[in-house]
């Protein structure tokens, strides 16, 4: 099996950990949930060089319809690509501070009408809307990965009620 879920609850909050044994299998969670994601979905990724943060997010573009090659926005810091719904990808892990994202209006994306996806969001977390979806992966091995999925708000709760069905 390439795929394990596990939820584990915690009071009234859940996790979702997905286990994953290799690149495809990553992108596949990732598809499966830009499947379900919606205009103004925020979803912050977190996690170790080769954790596989990108082969997650060009999961999300398969599943919002992206039709061009996702890369990491390491020296652009976002990439905008069109779908279903508009994705920006941002990938702050050059950032020295926060007061750099004033400067590429972050706000009209975070209250924008596409889904935004940031890799190495725990650089920026304070300015972050409180709702949203925190993926944090680990490497368990060679090929295996583990990603733990919080939801912060009832959207995000939601979606990952609807991630673990399928």
């Amino acid at each position: 099996m390439d795929i394990i879920t596990n939820v584990t609850m915690k009071g009234e909050d859940y996790v979702l950990e997905i286990t994953t044994h290799s690149a495809e299998a990553t992108k596949e969670i990732g598809f499966k949930l830009g499947r379900l994601l919606k205009p103004g979905d925020i979803v912050c990724l977190e996690g170790n060089l080769g954790v596989g943060k990108t082969v997650f997010v060009q999961g999300i573009a398969l599943g919002l319809d992206v039709e061009d090659y996702v890369t990491s926005p390491t020296f652009n810091i976002i990439h905008e690509y069109n779908g279903r719904i508009p994705m920006y990808h941002m990938d702050v892990y050059r950032l020295n501070s926060v007061g750099e994202m004033e400067d590429l209006g972050y706000d009209e994306y975070f209250y924008g009408k596409g889904v935004v996806v940031i890799e190495w969001a725990e650089k920026i977390q304070q300015i972050i809307p409180e709702e949203r979806l925190w993926i944090k992966g680990e490497t368990i091995g060679e090929s295996t990965r583990r990603f733990v999925f919080k939801p912060s708000g009832e959207r995000y709760k939601t979606l990952i009620e609807e991630l673990k069905i399928r």
